[in-house]
């Protein structure tokens, strides 16, 4: 009994784990056919934002007030020191997961994001684009992203996800990620010299945010999920604490 709780325990964290997150897929392929819709209302595949050149992929969504925001703000800030021609030597591609989301906006993004650069950036190397047909769904699958949608009771679709970077081969092969917001120029430049390539490299583990959905009353964040995870887990463990219990006593009156 002792045992069937513990694998239990450890199957729902397990299944837990899985729901949300990064599930990494180094060396395989993202789908270079996948149609996304720019920033002037117009069909391109992956493939075509991609130019055939090493590609830094983030996937947001535009409206987030949580950690996409940081994290696309820390990206063009660290671009402005890396050492490598954008547009020649890579290609920058951020994709809204967020199907509702416009090409209006994703412009709007864009040019913000553009003009906080302190220097010259060419602004062809760097992309903000939506999902066309589902194609985003397809995209966070084959690079193993996993958010959930929350609806607040006012109506309001917001997003649990994490912050990740993932540096693609020309060819969009996976070959690494780069949890977190802060990413370091060299860092950055050797993911990218790796991609150019072909060459695999093995990610570095490191506390990944996640953007949880505000309430209403003010500024706290909180996962639902997680709460009733909590809830849950803790009976469990509750149970097998009162039968640990109950089994010592029983032992002790027989002996």
């Amino acid at each position: 009994m002792i045992k069937t709780l513990l694998v239990l325990v450890a199957l729902l964290q397990f299944v837990q784990a899985g729901t949300l997150g990064i599930h990494e897929e180094l060396g395989q392929k993202v789908p270079l056919d996948l149609k996304f819709i720019n920033e002037e209302n117009k069909e391109v595949t992956l493939g075509e934002l991609m130019d055939n050149k090493p590609t830094l992929l983030t996937l947001n969504y535009f409206k987030c007030a949580g950690i996409c925001t940081p994290q696309l703000n820390d990206l063009a800030k660290m671009l402005t020191r890396v050492h490598l021609a954008e547009n020649s030597d890579y290609k920058v591609i951020s994709v809204s997961f967020a199907e509702h989301e416009s090409y209006k906006l994703a412009a709007a993004k864009r040019k913000n994001i553009l003009a906080s650069m302190t220097r010259a950036y060419v602004a062809d190397a760097w992309h903000f684009v939506i999902g066309e047909n589902n194609s985003s769904m397809e995209l966070s699958k084959s690079i193993g992203f996993t958010f959930k949608t929350v609806v607040s009771p006012a109506g309001d679709i917001g997003y649990t996800h994490a912050a990740v970077l993932v540096v693609l081969s020309s060819k969009g092969k996976i070959i690494r990620y780069m949890d977190g917001i802060e990413q370091l120029p060299a860092d950055i430049t050797m993911a990218i010299q790796e991609a150019k390539k072909g060459i695999v490299g093995q990610s570095i583990p490191k506390n990944s945010p996640y953007c949880f959905t505000e309430k209403p009353q003010g500024d706290e964040y909180f996962d639902e999920g997680g709460k009733l995870w909590a809830v849950f887990t803790l009976f469990v463990l509750a149970g097998l604490l009162f039968y640990l219990i109950k089994t010592t006593k029983r032992k002790n009156n027989n002996s």
